[in-house]
């Protein structure tokens, strides 16, 4: 058995996307399925492991919310990234008619990534499933024809599928972002490109975002992402996910987050890492 700091957690079954992440962040870790995202979370934050890897932003849809929300209320940080391309497969027990598909299993991001192909089968009912692995799982223990998912290959291979059609995404190239979570945050500086993520709320007047946001573009700070996030607990209030160019204790970096902190009601840095530029060596964590 590896040692625990070679232990990485990640949603879903032997095959989902996220599974590949991890081979490209963490290539000679132990890795263990967890049924939610938010079991990620709970298994890194009470420390039974080190590492946890969650998708955050695909490049058709935008970013994940959940993941976006988890992290919020957790006291993890972000420690890297990898992007990774990903290829949807329809895939069932054996070949089937379109017309007579049922059921469709799959997470609801590659559902939504997969809209052309639900369109054109009016007569099937859209499941969702927590991750693109348990939709591939639970078809293959249906053993229904007419009842199929949306996976990736690699998951259609291990359950024992047959891939129906090896690209139903409406678009030919897709990507999602996987980022690595940890009980603490890096402030080492490593060669590449770095990223900071934070996240800040603000008062409810005027301009108020506006403002906020008026440092970056006076220090000439590039925003890699903007995300509004409902705060369930303030009805109808709205925090901000945000992540910037460049590492917290650049003097830049650093004096504009004072800065946004001072026009903010509160801002809190969750993440810094280097930023992975669709499969580059930036990725690996350790």
């Amino acid at each position: 058995m590896a040692s625990i700091e070679l232990t990485v957690a990640y949603p879903g079954r032997e095959g989902a996307h996220s599974a590949a992440a991890c081979d490209r962040l963490f290539p000679a870790a132990r890795l263990v399925p967890l049924p939610t995202f938010s079991e990620v979370i709970e298994a890194v934050a009470a420390g039974r492991v080190p590492y946890g890897v969650l998708p955050i932003e695909s490049s058709l849809v935008g970013p994940v919310a959940e993941t976006h929300d988890l992290l919020y209320e957790s006291p993890l940080s972000i420690v890297a990234e990898a992007i990774i391309p990903v290829n949807h497969c329809l895939v069932g027990p054996g070949i089937v008619e379109l017309a007579d598909i049922r059921e469709i299993h799959s997470h609801p991001v590659a559902l939504d990534q997969c809209r052309r192909l639900l369109a054109s089968l009016p007569n099937a009912i859209a499941v969702a499933a927590p991750t693109t692995g348990d939709a591939a799982s639970i078809v293959a223990k249906m053993a229904d024809p007419s009842v199929v998912a949306i996976a990736s290959d690699r998951a259609a291979r291990i359950n024992g599928l047959t891939i129906i059609n090896g690209n139903v995404g409406d678009h030919p190239e897709a990507y999602t972002r996987f980022v690595s979570v940890a009980p603490y945050t890096r402030l080492d500086r490593r060669d590449g490109q770095w990223r900071t993520a934070f996240s800040f709320t603000t008062d409810h007047r005027p301009g108020a975002l506006f403002h906020a946001l008026e440092p970056l573009s006076r220090n000439g700070i590039d925003l890699n992402l903007l995300v509004s996030r409902p705060i369930p607990s303030r009805p109808f209030s709205y925090r901000f996910d945000a992540v910037l160019g460049g590492h917290p204790l650049d003097p830049d970096i650093s004096l504009t987050l004072r800065e946004m902190r001072d026009l903010t009601a509160q801002l809190r840095v969750f993440g810094s890492y280097r930023a992975d530029h669709e499969g580059g060596a930036a990725a690996r964590t350790v």
